[in-house]
């Protein structure tokens, strides 16, 4: 296993690492000392409610053959955790990889798909693409999609007997009873190359002549594979999630993907450094992805990660120190060019400021062997010192203490005695301080109703007169007539809006029709809602609240009670800021993507009219 990096630190120094388990145990010394009051049970809530387990998401994207798999097992240290090499890799399944913290061995967890999914996948690929003579092309990706997937799951089978009620039989699903009853399937393994031979046949797809070994892949049937690692510092607070390019006709698989992007703290999108600026597919990814991260998700960090950076073509001199000023040169040019490519993204921009845009030139297998360049060299050390940081024990540590030490000061407090009116006096400008300090974050919320309401009105009025231009360009942009626009037509209406053309990117009706309205408040919502840690939703009007405890303490220091009890309400009042500040952030992603639903119920609207659209 790779080493992973350390910070220096001095021998005396704690960090929080070695001071929140000393004060967890302090907090449980204290729980189990508390007398029989009738500040027992809230007390106890209390201390049971300081452990907030905090999970940064790092969503991983690339094309099949980019290299993810290679890259997350050398920057968490782990050579032979995720299957790579013969197999290609399952453009459906969701990995995630994060830290064991129970035991020493390695796990994973398989979620399936529901049997009534897969039915209702089945009828569509009979339906729609199988029995349909103008998908039968070998440039066609649904139907070859489709061939794979079932081939992959009943070998030839499929072929001779196509009906769905016979292929959602249980006997066809024997070795995975889970499937059968809708339940998850635990693995487990002493070793990182055991559990990932285990995982091939449900994360990976191959030719039999390259695998001989597995009889059949059950990789349709998998939404989602939950991999834990033991012993490993980097995803303690991280879960690096290995992420398909788009969503899925499969609404599970579709819903789970889009909530896992709307999470994600970070993005890296992988892709060969030989393609990284050209390659068109890890720019759409970010384009088709960007509201969902952006104004409708939490992403922080885009990552541009181009990988196999040690491997160079053109160089004239073959000695080490040629090679590695040859590969230096060919990176920082990458470097360059993907950053020149990433200015051009207009739309992406929208969402996202060049602050969080970076681009590394990673080599996994120079990292792991050191031919031709040093580990710092690979850029694999940078990564991991990001998941370092992204981990924030000192934050956690910081935030734990704090309200360990509100809970002492309201026990100590609550011993002491009451000086005559004192108490009454202090609860009085509390509540002062807390009816004006309301209506300041009111008013500015007030204030931010009233621009959207401006936004909205306006987004409408362009969606009511460009859905019918939207909708005819999208339906039929080249006046096709006869089974081709027949054909078009069915797969929008089956797919709920989307289409996969033969060459180019997936479309969404939906998407379309709603942009207008999207546009009209983008600019504003990033403002109100930015993602960015330096700022805060609705002009840090959250942060600004204050109880003015601190102030109270100064003007009642001769009363160790009222001290003691201001200093508990100003760590809950930090609490309650930042749960807050979490509310807004998941609410503003359903506000968000409520504007879709709305949108494409307005649409529905407007089809009523049953305007003749001359298609």
């Amino acid at each position: 296993m790779a080493s992973l990096p350390k910070k220096p630190r001095r021998d005396k120094e704690l960090t929080g690492e070695d001071v929140l388990p000393e004060v967890e145990k302090i907090m449980a010394s204290v729980e189990s000392r508390l007398p029989q009051t009738e500040l027992k049970d809230f007390l106890e809530k209390k201390i049971g409610g300081l452990k907030k387990e905090k999970r940064e998401l790092v969503g991983v994207f690339g094309r099949t053959g980019a290299g993810k798999s290679s890259l997350i097992n050398a920057v968490i240290g782990e050579d032979d955790l995720l299957p790579s090499g013969n197999y290609k890799a399952c453009t459906t399944v969701i990995i995630k990889v994060e830290a064991n913290k129970q035991n020493q061995n390695y796990e994973a967890e398989i979620e399936f798909i529901t049997k009534e999914e897969l039915e209702k996948e089945l009828w569509f690929l009979f339906t729609f693409i199988l029995n349909d003579e103008d998908y039968k092309d070998e440039d066609d990706d649904d139907y070859n999609d489709a061939v794979e997937m079932l081939s992959a799951l009943y070998g030839e089978e499929w072929k001779n007997k196509r009906s769905v009620e016979h292929l959602i039989n249980d006997k066809h699903f024997r070795e995975i009873p889970e499937f059968i009853v809708s339940k998850k399937k635990p693995l487990t393994c002493e070793s990182a190359k055991e559990l990932s031979a285990k995982l091939v046949k449900y994360t990976r797809s191959s030719k039999d002549r390259d695998a001989k070994e597995v009889k059949r892949w059950f990789w349709p049937l998998v939404k989602c594979v939950t991999v834990r690692v033991p012993n490993n510092d980097l995803l303690q607070n991280v879960t690096l999630v290995d992420l398909p390019g788009n969503g899925d006709r499969n609404k599970g698989r579709d819903k789970m993907w889009k909530g896992v992007v709307q999470s994600c703290s970070t993005v890296w999108i992988v892709t060969d450094i030989n393609r990284a600026a050209s390659e068109k597919e890890p720019w759409e990814i970010l384009k088709s992805a960007s509201s969902l991260m952006g104004n409708g998700g939490q992403c922080q960090h885009i990552h541009f990660i181009c990988t196999k950076s040690d491997v160079i073509e053109d160089s004239d001199d073959s000695s080490v120190a040629g090679v590695r000023a040859a590969i230096f040169k060919r990176n920082m040019q990458a470097k360059e060019e993907v950053r020149r490519e990433f200015r051009k993204l207009k739309g992406v921009h929208t969402h996202f400021s060049g602050d969080c845009f970076k681009v590394f030139t990673v080599s996994s297998k120079e990292f792991l062997k050191e031919k031709s360049l040093g580990p710092d060299e690979t850029e694999v050390p940078k990564l991991q010192e990001f998941l370092q940081d992204l981990n924030d024990f000192h934050s956690e540590t910081l935030k734990y203490v704090s309200g360990a030490y509100g809970i002492l000061s309201l026990i100590q407090g609550a011993g002491c005695g009451d000086v005559a009116g004192v108490k009454a006096n202090v609860c009085t400008e509390l509540e002062e301080n807390l009816e004006r300090e309301i209506s300041k974050v009111s008013e500015t919320m007030k204030k931010s109703y009233r621009t959207f309401k401006m936004c909205i009105m306006e987004g409408v009025e362009k969606s009511n007169s460009s859905w019918e231009s939207v909708l005819k360009s999208f339906l039929n942009p080249r006046r096709e007539t006869g089974s081709a626009f027949h054909r078009k037509l069915k797969c929008i209406v089956a797919n709920n809006g989307v289409y996969k053309p033969k060459k180019g990117k997936q479309q969404n009706l939906n998407e379309r029709l709603a942009s207008k309205l999207m546009e009209s408040i983008d600019e504003e919502f990033r403002k109100t809602f930015p993602n960015e840690s330096k700022c805060e939703p609705f002009n840090g009007a959250i942060s600004s609240f204050s109880l003015g405890t601190g102030t109270l303490v100064e003007k009642y220091k001769k009363y160790k009670g009222v001290q003691l009890q201001l200093e508990f309400l100003r760590t809950e009042e930090e609490k309650i800021k930042t749960k807050v500040h979490k509310t807004i952030r998941e609410q503003k992603k359903e506000i968000y993507s409520s504007l879709r639903l709305q949108s494409r119920k307005s649409c529905k609207s407007a089809k009523g009219k049953k305007e003749d659209l001359g298609i």
